[in-house]
């Protein structure tokens, strides 16, 4: 057994020996690292196959989670402490002069995801192992992911994410379960035997080759399998007889073609190939999946119509809605079955999670590419749409000059939304308010339809990596006070509530915390040669750069601070560190503008003597899980401003809120469920509700220009963008200016701006109550357990995919 320290030692030294032929004096870091990967995978590996051979012979209904993103982070201590061997392998590796910590280092943040979407399906996978369902992902093997981001000269530059250089010691390949997807042509429809037919030829093909990643559960024996698709050529990667003709380029070409299927996360749509591109991703492992997913069932010698009665497919978000024609045309085509039989199969088989209102991520695919590209999935969407258009006017739901707003094919557009909608069983929002939204709103017409398939699942996060991996110092304090119930019973967090008023905890939590500023701290002065205070107020704001999640209000602020301090140094706040992080997409130039601007700022701020170091500001290049993790127990404040209506949910509130920070926020998404459950003393919330946002866009009535000729400081804010005052800018930021001032304020950064800053008041003076603000930040870590994503797998599990929990024997 690996758990015994003399064991585990052996089992290390043997597979370093013979799987890199090295001893340990001549083994390089890599090499650790490696066999300490490979003795693990050892040790799960009859875990692994049991679990799938009692899934099997159980024939227990299996969920298949299919998602663009997962964003997994590194996974070795992760699965060191669902396997309960990260103490016996800490001391074991020690007692060898290796330092584990050092090992995990080695390890690559998985470049398969980019922010909450995909963050959210990897903690969705851990709770579904950890409490025994049967559940899998499936996504694509991105080669270079997302992108590495630089901060060169105060702006992003995007760089090749090239995680799998030294390969991913995580994954099997899996050959033998390959299958093909098909590409373009042209479909031929013959009546044979009285039946209609479709015969697709002139396609190119596209070999769909499986990575699996184990899943791992905490304290049980269950493995459940993360299913990447990596897109290989079918035919012979390279034509020698173009070669020989001098047809260099030629001779490669498809080799080429098929690779960029799987090269990188969400290509740059502002043009057509890339959206072309996005469009082959989108299908490429959908198809896969669902192929696999079918030879997988059919392997149980039940009919094809029990289907839906065994597997369940849920779709995050609308990327991943091809797979509802996907399962069409198979169940039509291969195993020949009814339309009204297939249709009835599909829609009790898929689900649907809608994550977000804003519109650009509400995916609509141009008619004629889609047919172009996928000419069966494309009869097939228009046969839906023509039934499903038939039926809201037989049921005279709608006139016909209506239908646009509710049908999948319309103006020239596929809207995969809501053929989404149309195809599930269930769809859900992510947060009550995002609920409420979608069905009184965005979804409103389907909702008065069809109300019974609408339906609130919170998100949530995985407290084994967001305390017990991130915050170890945290688990262990809760552990000797409350007891270890907590890990397997997240809602017993709620148990620490009774010590918010003892003075010894409260020293105890505040000593927790002074250690986590700290090590950022040091992490901020070794990489960028910044030394902040540990003291001061750790105020973070980590997010994807987009205009609704309002970085630039938190930016004027600090601007309008700055300001205040260099009239007045003397100026009575609390220290203060603003810390900022996050990608702006390649193509999106106003995002690009705002980190430019922290950055500027930064570096005038930062360098400044008369503001007496009061406040300073930081950007943390390219943010992963790994720099979230030293961010998110470090954290004092945290920043969930966006503008009410638009963020669907959020999950870095809930991860500040379990590591103790305390929210200043809009009520918009899950800061409102936050805000229910801690109380409105314990959070800061300010600005417009989400009412009267959605108020304002209907029916008009808010000038941007009024707010800015009323307040000076933001007069004076928004013409330092352009007058020089940002130190070597001149009009750089005319661009930021300008979306203000001139697109009236679309994301209402002006008119919360007053409330912000007063809200912000209020913190400043919160904090120097220190012994008041430990119990807030206790009371928030109390009230935590309700967002873990083991709540919110459970009700996936009862309400939506109907599975239920399998033990495996040890």
């Amino acid at each position: 057994m690996l758990k015994d320290k003399k064991r585990f030692k052996e089992a290390f030294i043997q597979k370093l020996q013979s799987r890199h032929g090295k001893s340990l004096d001549e083994a390089a870091a890599g090499d650790l690292y490696s066999a300490l990967g490979e003795v693990i995978r050892d040790y799960i590996s009859a875990r692994w196959i049991k679990t799938n051979k009692v899934y099997t012979e159980t024939s227990e209904k299996q969920v298949y989670y299919f998602s663009m993103e997962f964003l997994l982070g590194r996974i070795l201590n992760t699965n060191l402490i669902n396997t309960g061997l990260l103490d016996t392998c800490q001391t074991a590796l020690a007692e060898l002069g290796i330092d584990l910590a050092g090992l995990e280092q080695q390890e690559p943040d998985a470049g398969l995801g980019n922010g909450g979407l995909g963050r959210l399906a990897a903690c969705f996978l851990d709770s579904m192992a950890a409490l025994g369902l049967p559940g899998h992902g499936t996504g694509i093997r991105y080669k270079y992911g997302l992108f590495e981001q630089r901060i060169v000269d105060q702006q992003q530059v995007e760089l090749p994410d090239n995680w799998l250089k030294d390969g991913y010691i995580w994954e099997y390949r899996k050959a033998d379960k390959a299958v093909t997807v098909k590409f373009g042509g042209t479909v031929q429809m013959r009546r044979i035997n009285g039946r209609l037919t479709f015969e697709h030829s002139g396609f190119e093909a596209v070999r769909a080759v499986p990575y699996d990643v184990p899943i791992i559960g905490y304290g049980n024996n269950t493995v459940n399998t993360l299913r990447l698709w990596n897109a290989e050529p079918i035919q012979a990667e390279f034509d020698l007889a173009c070669f020989n003709r001098g047809e260099y380029l030629k001779a490669v070409e498809y080799k080429h073609w098929v690779e960029r299927v799987s090269m990188i996360l969400y290509p740059d749509d502002n043009y057509d190939e890339g959206r072309s591109l996005r469009l082959r991703q989108q299908y490429f492992f959908v198809s896969a999946g669902v192929q696999s997913i079918i030879r997988r069932f059919k392997k149980t010698g039940l009919p094809i119509r029990q289907l839906a009665d065994k597997v369940a497919i849920h779709i995050n978000d609308t990327h991943p809605a091809v797979a509802i024609p996907e399962l069409m045309r198979i169940l039509l085509d291969e195993e020949g079955l009814s339309w009204d039989a297939a249709w009835d199969i599909t829609t009790r088989t898929v689900s649907y999670t809608n994550h977000t209102i804003m519109p650009e991520a509400l995916e609509k695919w141009p008619e004629v590419m889609f047919k172009a590209q996928l000419p069966r999935i494309y009869l097939i969407v228009e046969e839906i749409n023509k039934r499903y258009c038939n039926e809201v006017l037989t049921k005279c739901f709608c006139r016909q000059e209506q239908l646009a707003g509710i049908a999948i094919i319309a103006g020239g557009n596929i809207n995969m939304a809501h053929l989404a909608v149309v195809g599930s069983h269930s769809v859900n929002g992510v947060a009550a308010i995002h609920t409420e939204i979608l069905k009184k709103h965005l979804l409103q017409p389907f909702y008065q339809l069809h109300p019974g398939k609408f339906n609130n699942k919170t998100n949530g996060i995985t407290h084994r990596r967001w305390l017990i991996k991130a915050n170890p110092g945290l688990a262990r304090l809760l552990n000797d006070t409350i007891g270890e119930c907590w890990i397997k019973h997240p809602g017993d967090l709620i148990n620490v509530l009774q010590y918010r008023d003892d003075p010894a905890f409260k020293q105890q939590i505040a000593a927790v915390k002074q250690h986590n500023k700290a090590l950022l701290a040091s992490y901020i002065k070794n990489k960028y040669g910044l030394t902040i205070d540990p003291c001061a107020i750790f105020d973070v704001q980590i997010k994807r750069i987009h205009a609704y999640k309002r970085q630039l209000l938190n930016i004027f602020h600090i601007m309008d601070l700055y300001n205040r301090l260099r009239q007045d140094p003397a100026c009575d706040i609390v220290p203060r560190t603003f810390i900022f992080a996050g990608k702006a997409a390649p193509g999106y130039y106003i995002a690009k503008q705002v980190i430019k601007l922290i950055n500027m700022l930064a570096e005038q701020i930062n360098r400044d003597p008369v503001i007496r170091e009061k406040i300073k500001v930081v950007f943390l290049e390219n943010y992963s899980v790994s720099l979230g993790e030293l961010v998110f127990p470090a954290a004092d404040v945290s920043e969930q401003i966006s503008t009410a209506s638009k963020e669907a949910s959020g999950t870095g509130n809930m991860k500040f809120m379990m590591n103790g920070a305390l929210t200043i926020g809009t009520l918009d998404g899950a800061n409102v469920e936050i805000k229910n459950a801690v109380g409105a003393e314990n959070i800061f919330i300010f600005g417009l509700t989400a009412e009267e946002v959605m108020t304002f866009y209907r029916q008009g009535g808010y000038s941007v220009w009024d707010v800015y000729n009323k307040d000076e400081r933001l007069k004076t804010i928004l013409n330092q963008l352009i007058n020089g005052s940002v130190r070597g800018a001149q009009e750089e930021f005319r661009s930021l200016y300008d979306s203000l001032l001139y697109n009236n304020d679309e994301y209402f950064v002006l008119k919360d701006f007053s409330a912000y800053v007063d809200a912000q008041t209020l913190l400043d003076n919160a904090f120097r109550d220190q012994a008041g603000w430990l119990g807030s930040s206790i009371h928030n870590i109390a009230k935590a357990g309700i967002f873990s994503s083991d709540r919110s797998i459970r009700e996936y599990a009862d309400d939506i995919w109907k599975i239920r929990p399998v033990i495996i024997p040890g």
